[in-house]
């Protein structure tokens, strides 16, 4: 015997009506009796047709009209079909349903359905709902802002933003980014230079998505009023971003340069450092120019650790071996552990013959280190030799270890030197003391993955 809902399936197909029937409509008769079925999958059928058939909306109104008198459950589902449908006539039945419904389930589609079947008008309520509701109903309004059509939703969200609210204006700063609204760039410059440090943040990370290179030297100001630290770190990014977008790599800095012929030197020294992370020829002058000067030496050290690519490696070895200051020749050295084996046109044994370099220029363990952890970017088998003997080192064993795993866990690499990798795997099971690290060894010469936790 063919299954209930089979049945009715074949029952409403035979009675799908010529199309601009409505009045007494079989269809949707039949459907709405559908929607009140305590039976959850003749239910789900209900809304399948609803989102696919009885078209017009005569139906649509017919449909709305029975939410009030069902289930919460039902009327979420229906909820939804109507918001697929995108059928406006659908909107103020959805909205009494919204106004009146204490259930969290229907006020949530019932938010969520406003970015397909409301408009412009619809901003205020969906701002209310940002600010003073659950995380839940929080983020439906913000997916219904992000949804919403209508020529004046950018425009109000924009007037929005100048509320005092730091989280609010958070929140709206990444709706217009999701939205690509590309006419509220102005206004994202504006509040990049705000006092409240998180929303100038956001404002940066929304330009670093949606700005272009003409746009830089008004970032730049952004940078200016990013507090020294993390926040000024994120906001050179941001512009380096945007600069990354300029086909030619040697001409990236050439926005931030022009911006910089018109501030006073305090401000110029200030943007070295985000000079720096965009790199290029362009970008070398004034950052050399500033290490040879006393007062701006740190700044454009700070400028030259911050490169991009390993283009920048022999100056950066020239500044391990000449620069006087202790503390300047370690941040020299670990800029090059950084950039040495960045993927870039050089081959594997290159990148891995400058370690072996900034390894031979060590004299702490906490450098030598950081080596044997950057050398498990470069997946070969000499990078898996050249750990190996480290991990008889108590000093460096743990990373060692660590390092091992992290190649091994690369199937294409240990599969094609098997061998090699059940020895080193032998090892890493005597000497560590991590029991993560001995499992993942274990697993891994058992030919078993291993998912990184949170994945």
């Amino acid at each position: 015997m063919l299954p209930r809902c089979v049945c009715l399936m074949f029952v409403l197909l035979i009675s799908c009506p010529v199309s601009g029937q409505v009045e007494s409509d079989p269809l949707i008769e039949a459907l709405i009796g559908l929607l009140n079925d305590p039976d959850a999958e003749m239910r789900a059928l209900a809304y399948e047709q609803v989102r696919t058939e009885a078209e017009g909306q005569a139906a649509t109104k017919a449909f709305a009209a029975q939410l009030p008198s069902l289930s919460p459950d039902a009327q979420a589902g229906l909820i939804r079909a109507l918001a697929v449908r995108g059928d406006r006539v659908a909107r103020p039945a959805v909205l009494d349903l919204l106004r009146d419904s204490k259930d969290d389930i229907v006020r949530v589609a019932a938010i969520e359905s406003i970015g397909h079947l409301g408009d412009d008008v619809d901003v205020q309520l969906l701002m209310k709902l940002l600010e003073g509701s659950s995380k839940t109903e929080q983020a439906a309004a913000a997916q219904s802002l992000i949804r919403l059509r209508g020529d004046k939703v950018s425009k109000s969200l924009v007037t929005e933003m100048m509320r005092p609210e730091s989280s609010i204006r958070v929140a709206i700063l990444k709706i217009l980014v999701a939205r690509r609204e590309l006419d509220t760039i102005p206004a994202m410059i504006s509040v990049a230079r705000d006092k409240d440090a998180a929303v100038r943040q956001a404002a940066m990370n929304a330009l670093s998505d949606l700005a272009a290179p003409e746009h830089v030297p008004f970032m730049l100001r952004g940078v200016l009023a990013a507090e020294r630290g993390k926040e000024r770190d994120a906001a050179e990014k941001c512009v380096m971003l945007v600069c990354s977008r300029i086909p030619n790599p040697d001409r990236r800095a050439a926005p931030v340069l022009a911006a910089m012929a018109d501030l006073s030197p305090d401000q110029r020294t200030m943007l070295l450092s985000t000079l720096g992370r965009i790199g290029g020829a362009d970008a070398i002058e004034p950052i050399e120019k500033s290490l040879t000067n006393p007062r701006t030496h740190s700044e454009g050290l700070r400028a030259i650790c911050n490169w991009p690519d390993a283009s920048i490696a022999p100056r950066l070895i020239e500044l391990i071996q000449t620069d006087k200051h202790p503390g300047h020749a370690t941040t020299a050295l670990r800029a090059l552990i950084r950039v040495a084996p960045l993927s870039d046109d050089r081959t594997d044994t290159q990148r891995l013959e400058l370690l072996r370099q900034a390894m031979a220029m060590c004299t702490r363990d906490t450098e030598r280190n950081l080596i044997l952890d950057r050398c498990r970017s470069i997946r070969t088998l000499d990078s898996l030799q050249y750990i190996l003997p480290y991990i008889e080192n108590p000093a460096y064993a743990k990373q060692a270890c660590l390092s091992v795993v992290e190649l091994a866990h690369h199937r294409e690499l240990r599969d094609a030197n098997k061998d090699e990798f059940h020895r080193a795997l032998d090892r890493v099971i005597a000497v560590s003391k991590d029991p993560v690290i001995i499992d993942r060894a274990q697993r891994y010469k058992q030919g078993k993955t291993w998912v990184r936790p949170g994945k």
